[in-house]
């Protein structure tokens, strides 16, 4: 058949036009995971599966519960009980229970789904619902807060002239020398609970979530605030993070029990770390990235071996939820700190205690600069413990609450000042060699 130029312009057009005008498909991990995620997980999930029926990964979706009727038929046209189920007017019947129907557009995007194939765009058909969406945009935080949010996560600019404290769903950057508000950091998850520059100075990692509903580690290319990543999804927040020296992975320690490594330049996981029965609470390396060490609510901290993942020495001296680590300088010691009021220091190749330091209230993440600890407490201090004589050199009091983190400004040891922020949202910071304060505010917009 021969067509002249202009004939196949038009047919060109019409094809375009076509493509154009079509629908789009529906696609699970935007479409319908959030729907099951938000309206059926409760009922259906892995904790909890009413009729044997589980929907909290699309592998689980597919399968029959208890009735042994098919939820999603392979064939299209066949009938599918998952579709009858969230359709069906009868209310004894209908899903969700006691609960007002699904909208008509959630059921018909579901039906869309079926009828297109009720195909899997994700990555793995096993992964948890909450890990299949996308991450979420989340919107500005308020232009003022009506009330101060307390301070989990504060840590210096790499050139130590600006100070960024966790917020409402943002950082705020604050000027060091004279405590002004500069500029905001948004899209991040609704806690900050832990921040870490990567060595070069110029990828922030936000460890952040929504405690017993999300958590993330966003990492923001600090120059312009704008996001370049998110990683280690789970579904509970994400508690501390650090940069492993002299390799492009970083450490991230979260409330669902688990301790991740992930690759900063694929973004791809290396491995996780299953050794702990309840949440991760801190994470640090040696010095020299050759061990990591990691501290848990389940009242142990533990050693691991960084390049195999294997578990090197498990302490349990504490009796009581673990809150802070650090390894110390020579790699044979671990420094901890948690809620029974009192640092440990203990050996790496026994689990033995060598030396304990009371701290008169309960310890947090620890910050180790050389030979010398920093330790924030919720008995409204910080506190300066010098490795030589395991003794407190420093107390810095004048904080009214409790005391949550604390971060030492880069530069020359005798001139860096500490930022310490308490949970009433107060920021502070002092001269390092006299604790002498310099500015205190309310850290909020």
């Amino acid at each position: 058949m021969n067509y002249t130029l202009s004939a196949m312009l038009v047919l060109v057009c019409l094809a375009g036009q076509s493509a154009l005008g079509a629908e789009p498909t529906v696609s699970f991990r935007k479409d319908v995971a959030p729907i099951l995620l938000e309206n059926c997980l409760a009922c259906h999930g892995a904790k909890k599966a009413e009729g044997g029926y589980r929907v909290d990964s699309y592998s689980e979706l597919r399968k029959a519960g208890d009735s042994g009727e098919i939820p999603i038929a392979e064939d299209p046209k066949d009938p599918s009980e998952l579709l009858r189920r969230i359709a069906c007017e009868d209310e004894f019947e209908r899903m969700p229970p006691e609960s007002d129907p699904l909208a008509a557009e959630q059921v018909s995007l579901v039906e869309k789904w079926i009828a297109e194939g009720a195909k899997f765009d994700g990555d793995k058909p096993e992964q948890e619902l909450a890990l299949v969406i996308p991450p979420s945009t989340y919107a500005a935080p308020p232009e003022k807060y009506a009330h101060a949010v307390p301070i989990t996560a504060v840590t210096f600019s790499p050139d130590g002239q600006q100070v960024v404290v966790g917020g409402y769903h943002e950082l705020t950057v604050w000027k060091a020398d004279d405590a002004t508000l500069v500029r905001r950091i948004s899209n991040l998850g609704q806690r900050i609970f832990a921040l870490s520059f990567a060595p070069d100075g110029k990828t922030l990692a936000v460890g952040c979530g929504e405690p017993g509903k999300s958590g993330e580690v966003r990492l923001i290319d600090f120059a312009s605030g704008e996001v370049k990543g998110v990683i280690a999804r789970t579904h509970d927040v994400v508690l501390d993070v650090a940069f492993r020296p002299g390799a492009p992975e970083i450490a991230v320690a979260a409330a669902d029990s688990s301790l991740r490594i992930i690759n900063t330049e694929t973004l791809q996981e290396v491995r996780t770390i299953a050794s702990h029965a309840d949440w991760v609470n801190a994470v640090a390396w040696s010095d020299d990235g050759s061990i990591l060490v990691s501290g848990s609510r389940d009242k142990s901290a533990k050693v691991y071996n960084a390049a195999t993942g294997e578990l090197l020495a498990s302490y349990q001296g504490h009796g009581s939820a673990v809150r802070g680590v650090s390894v110390l300088p020579d790699n044979t010691q671990v420094a901890s700190v948690g809620a029974d009021g009192k640092l440990h220091r203990w050996q790496v190749a026994d689990a033995k205690k060598v030396a304990e330091v009371p701290l008169g209230s309960e310890g947090q993440k620890i910050v180790r600069v050389g030979t010398e600890l920093f330790v924030p407490c919720v008995g409204q201090r910080l506190v300066r413990i010098n490795l030589a004589d395991n003794k407190i050199t420093q107390d810095y009091k004048g904080h009214s609450d409790w005391v949550l983190t604390v971060a030492q400004q880069p530069g020359e040891a005798s001139e860096r000042l500490l930022a310490s922020g308490s949970f009433n949202g107060e920021l502070r910071l002092w001269k390092t060699g006299d604790a002498t304060p310099v500015h205190s505010w309310i850290a909020k917009p």
